[in-house]
């Protein structure tokens, strides 16, 4: 059966520089063994097929897939499938505010100057991280254990840790290798640079360290412990993917209830079906 299929970039304004998800727009019928085969075949960090929603609330639903298994949730592929859904409705239908279902509930969605924006959802694991884990991803790293400004739990699904240092610059000069959990790495750049924190997440897979070029999920929990912490103040830019030849952007901002928004463009660079 021939789906609507639709391959997106996020965090960018230009074509192949940011972070692209595959969307399928029709997964109706489909069960989780045809989607985790076509999102293994994709290759793709993250491969999205849109629902019916199950809630009132929403506007569609979307399961997320990785090559290897489902997530509850995952930021850019927010982003690149609302993108993906509202270009299938009219200009003058497409609303200022949308509501995505996906395995962590409902997550909000609004239009902004900077692009989509997703409403950080809520931490699954918070607090700091323990000393002998510190040092084992000091190791990973290749960094001593010194050079860690600080560490948290910033889990909203995917499982990440976050590392501080004290420089953007010590950031984009790690080479990790042995990475064995989702681990994201923050160092700010000098105040009046042109974004203020750079940005690099790793994963393992399999025996692998991967580095993914611009992580909308990484950057949500990131900003909600930078701002919690007085480390950061919102609005503020993200760069990420440097290291990857990308220049992605995350834009960070608050409502005055302290909701945490994660913005960026969204280019749609593959349009066509897929065989489902």
């Amino acid at each position: 059966m021939s789906r609507p299929f639709r391959q997106v970039d996020v965090f960018t304004t230009t074509p192949y520089q940011g972070n692209p998800v595959a969307v399928v727009l029709d997964g109706t019928g489909l069960d989780d063994d045809a989607m985790q085969r076509f999102a293994r075949w994709t290759n793709l960090s993250e491969t999205t097929f849109v629902l019916p929603p199950t809630s009132p609330a929403a506007d569609y639903r979307v399961r997320i897939f990785t090559p290897l298994t489902e997530l509850p949730f995952a930021g850019h592929p927010t982003l690149g499938t609302c993108h993906a859904w509202l270009g299938e409705r009219p200009a003058s239908a497409r609303p200022a505010r949308i509501v995505q279902e996906c395995g962590v509930g409902l997550v909000p969605l609004r239009r902004t100057a900077d692009g989509l924006a997703f409403a950080a959802p809520p931490l699954r694991r918070s607090g700091p991280v323990e000393g002998t884990l510190v040092a084992r991803i000091s190791t990973m790293l290749g960094i001593a254990a010194d050079d860690v400004v600080a560490a948290e739990w910033v889990d909203n699904g995917p499982g990440w840790v976050a590392v501080l240092l004290e420089h953007a610059e010590s950031v984009l000069a790690l080479r990790p290798r042995g990475v064995d959990l989702p681990l994201g790495v923050v160092g700010p750049w000098p105040p009046g640079s042109a974004t203020a924190f750079e940005v690099r997440a790793f994963v393992p897979v399999g025996d692998a360290t991967v580095e993914d070029p611009v992580t909308g999920s990484l950057n949500a929990s990131l900003a909600q412990w930078l701002l919690r912490t007085g480390r950061a103040s919102a609005p503020y830019t993200a760069s990420q993917g440097s290291v990857l030849h990308r220049a992605g952007r995350v834009h960070i901002s608050t409502d005055a209830d302290g909701t945490v928004w994660v913005a960026g463009a969204t280019v749609t660079c593959l349009s066509g079906t897929a065989e489902l």
